[in-house]
């Protein structure tokens, strides 16, 4: 089945994290149109993906690998088609060599094995916090500080992906540098790179807190947008698009993802 021109081999990095996870037991659902491996540097579930059901993925499915190894992530990739690189550290709660180790050098050479090993596409997992900056400005003080009964919808214009990042720690200056390498790699050596600005993804697919509402993106969202960035036409050279539910007060834009993947969001608060 693997030798089908229409079957595509797909890769995604921290395939034992929470979202990574996700993405592999759907994709993995599908081997008439999927052959998928999953990476990870241990052969079990982080902790981030604790109190939710994980898709054991299979020892001639699993290729382990240290982002920091660029010799290893390149092995991992061999015969890859499309990369969905979700490995990270996904908060920088463990300080800013953890940052520096997995989102930065690890980044660089995750790009660089794909330009090497002839990956075609790059699916990079940033974060909405990367435009966290704006949240002195209203409306969106107001959606950070979830006052939703003094604000008109109707009237609220998300943050767009053309608009400046102004991330406000050291993850996401880590994840804005992700992003100009994807653009870079796509504009210098001709991969076809994906920005995804991932909402709040929880383990349990629950609201967090209230003021998550304009923060949230359910799991089969995520996994919908990740898959359709995956189809997108191989024309789509660079773009950036922000993952969240159709929620009723979104801090960002969604309908850019709708006119260009057809994304279609099943859940929203």
């Amino acid at each position: 089945m693997s030798d089908r021109q229409d079957v595509l081999k797909v890769l995604v990095t921290g395939a034992y994290g929470l979202i990574g996870n996700l993405i592999y037991a759907h994709l993995a659902a599908q081997p008439d149109r999927y052959v998928v491996y999953g990476s990870s540097r241990r052969p079990h579930p982080s902790l981030r993906a604790s109190g939710m059901t994980y898709h054991d993925i299979p020892k001639d499915k699993l290729r382990l690998a240290e982002l920091t190894d660029i010799g290893a992530v390149q092995h991992a990739l061999e015969g890859v088609d499309i990369v969905v690189h979700m490995a990270a550290d996904a908060s920088g709660s463990a300080g800013w060599e953890s940052v520096l180790h997995n989102n930065i050098i690890g980044v660089h050479n995750l790009f660089e094995a794909c330009r090497l090993t002839g990956v075609r596409r790059v699916l990079y997992a940033s974060t909405n916090q990367v435009v966290f900056g704006y949240r002195d400005t209203e409306p969106y003080k107001s959606l950070f500080e979830a006052r939703f009964d003094t604000l008109d919808p109707a009237t609220i214009r998300p943050i767009e992906h053309v608009q400046p990042a102004r991330p406000l720690n050291d993850y996401a200056c880590s994840k804005v540098y992700g992003e100009a390498l994807a653009h870079y790699y796509a504009h210098v050596h001709g991969l076809s790179c994906i920005v995804l600005r991932v909402g709040w993804v929880t383990a349990d697919n629950r609201l967090p807190r209230p003021a998550a509402r304009a923060l949230w993106c359910s799991q089969r969202d995520c996994v919908q947008l990740v898959e359709r960035a995956i189809n997108a036409p191989a024309d789509l050279h660079y773009d950036v698009f922000f993952v969240q539910s159709a929620n009723t007060y979104n801090l960002v834009d969604i309908q850019h993802a709708r006119a260009v993947l057809g994304y279609a969001p099943e859940d929203g608060v």
